[in-house]
């Protein structure tokens, strides 16, 4: 799998709201370069793990719908007639 990246702009915006949840929630002042490189740290050790969960609900919401699909194919199904 390759690396999970972001772009230039959603990484900045990023790393402000990793370093503004910091301070409100931790009440650290971070400095801007280590937010990114804190960033970049948890995409690559956390990133999968959310990855594969959305593939996994993407993968649970196509299966719905292909039996929806099978259960209407079904439904549409013309009797065969035995003489």
């Amino acid at each position: 799998m390759a690396a999970i990246e972001f772009d230039r702009a959603t990484r900045d915006s990023l790393g402000r709201l990793l370093k503004t949840r910091l301070k409100a929630v931790l009440n650290v002042d971070a400095d801007p370069v280590d937010c990114l490189e804190l960033l970049d740290v948890l995409s690559e050790v956390m990133g999968p793990h959310y990855y594969n969960q959305g593939l996994y609900d993407a993968q649970a919401a196509v299966q719905g719908r292909v039996e929806s699909i099978i259960e209407a194919i079904g439904g549409i199904e013309k009797p065969i007639k035995l003489y």
